[in-house]
Order: C-alpha cells, then sequence, then structure tokens
C-alpha cells in the first residue's frame, strides 16, 4: 500500500511492473529538466503573465467587455507556454522522476495529445493516469451496470468538472463554477468537433482553439472575482 500510494499511478494493483534497476544518467536528467521548467515556470508568470492580469483590472475591478477580451487574447500566449512547461515538467519530468526512484515499470503518463484531431482523443490521452482511473472505477461500472457508453462518458465528464471546480474554488475560497462550466461546455464541443471534424486537421485547430482561448478567459474571469472579492472584504 505504501508503495501505491508514492508510485506514479491512481490504480492499484497486486504486482505493479518493476524495471530492473534505477537509472541515474536517466533520472538526473529528469531532475534536470525539473530545475529548468520550474525557473521557466516563474518567470513567465512574474514578467509576463502577472502584469498583463493587473493591468487589466488597475484601474476597476469591472473593465469592459472589449477590454478583457483583448486581455485575454494577450494573454494567450504567455498562458499557453505556463500550460505546456508545466505539462511537460509534471508529466514527464517529476513521474519519470518517481517512476525511476521507485523503479516503477509504467511509464505511459501522456500520450501525442497535440496531435488530436478529435476533443475525445485529447482528454483521453493528455492525462493517461486520470483517464485509466476514470476508466477502472467510473466508466467500466457504469456500463456494467446497464448505463450506455454515453451516459458513462458524460459522468466522467461530470466528475471531472466536479474535480475541477474544486482545485481552483478551494484555494481561492470562491466557488463561481466557472471550471465547472468550462469543463461541462467539453461535452458539447466534443460531439460537434467528433462528428464534423474527426480524424482532419480542423479537428486539431478546435482542440488548440479550446486551449488557446479558453484557459485565459477563465483567468481572467477568476482574477476579476477574486478582486472583487477583496476589495469587498475591505
Amino acid at each position: 500500500m505504501a508503495y501505491f500510494i508514492a508510485a506514479p499511478t491512481l490504480c492499484y494493483e497486486l504486482n505493479f511492473p518493476l524495471t530492473e534497476r534505477i537509472r541515474w544518467r536517466f533520472l538526473a536528467r529528469r531532475l534536470f529538466e525539473m530545475l529548468v521548467m520550474s525557473a521557466m515556470i516563474l518567470s513567465i508568470g512574474q514578467q509576463w503573465i502577472e502584469p498583463t492580469v493587473l493591468n487589466t483590472f488597475k484601474d476597476t475591478t469591472h473593465p469592459s467587455l472589449f477590454s478583457l477580451i483583448d486581455r485575454a487574447l494577450k494573454l494567450s500566449l504567455p498562458n499557453n507556454l505556463m500550460w505546456l512547461c508545466l505539462f511537460f515538467m509534471y508529466f514527464h519530468s517529476t513521474l519519470n522522476a518517481m517512476g525511476e526512484v521507485l523503479r516503477f515499470g509504467d511509464r505511459q503518463f501522456y500520450r501525442d495529445w497535440w496531435n488530436a484531431t478529435s476533443v475525445t482523443y485529447f482528454w483521453k490521452n493528455w492525462n493517461i493516469p486520470v483517464h485509466k482511473w476514470a476508466v477502472r472505477h467510473v466508466y467500466r461500472p457504469l456500463v456494467g451496470q446497464g448505463f450506455s457508453k454515453l451516459q458513462a462518458q458524460l459522468a466522467v465528464f461530470f466528475l471531472s468538472a466536479v474535480f475541477h471546480e474544486l482545485l481552483v474554488s478551494v484555494p481561492l475560497c470562491m466557488f463561481r463554477m466557472w471550471a465547472f462550466t468550462a469543463m461541462a461546455m467539453q461535452v458539447p464541443l466534443a460531439l460537434f468537433a467528433d462528428r464534423h471534424f474527426n480524424g482532419s486537421q480542423y479537428g486539431n485547430v478546435v482542440v488548440w482553439a479550446s486551449l488557446f482561448f479558453g484557459q485565459p478567459a477563465a483567468v481572467m474571469l477568476y482574477v476579476q472575482a477574486y478582486l472583487a472579492q477583496q476589495q469587498r472584504e475591505q
């Protein structure tokens, strides 16, 4: 049980796959990557994202809609650069470092989500540990109980939306349901995009567009609400 708690997996097994030895050079590279990515994330946040966000709400906590859109577009590039750095640092460097120390054999933490030609493929492959957990503990049990595959998929998205909302709202001590709504909107987006653009380059455009514009918009909404809350408390 102690090994399972430390291992980079969410699914318990009686016998985990193990490697023969620890590759110290491989581990050193992953640790170096973690150090470099941490510096890049801190730099992007302090030098690029923070000034852009704070300038938006410098004069008022209720800027115009066009101002928010303009700032969200300006925030798109640094926000997504930071997200990519975070993804690389955690899913490639950190989880592989943990796996190497524990000699954990299953290192498939992600697949080529950046080439996704459908929204469904993206959500199945950008976070393999969570996807495996959802399939094993939510999707398959529901299908086994007689629910349709679509109903089981909707349940997975609902649970994911709840967790996304908690990850944002609990640290900020406020519930605005925007993270939940953003995740819930992935369902109609996936149904539409997978039906009309599945397997084409347009499907990949839809995936990247949702990342490029959705994340900074959410950041702006939460920052606006947080600053407004702080102002009321003062």
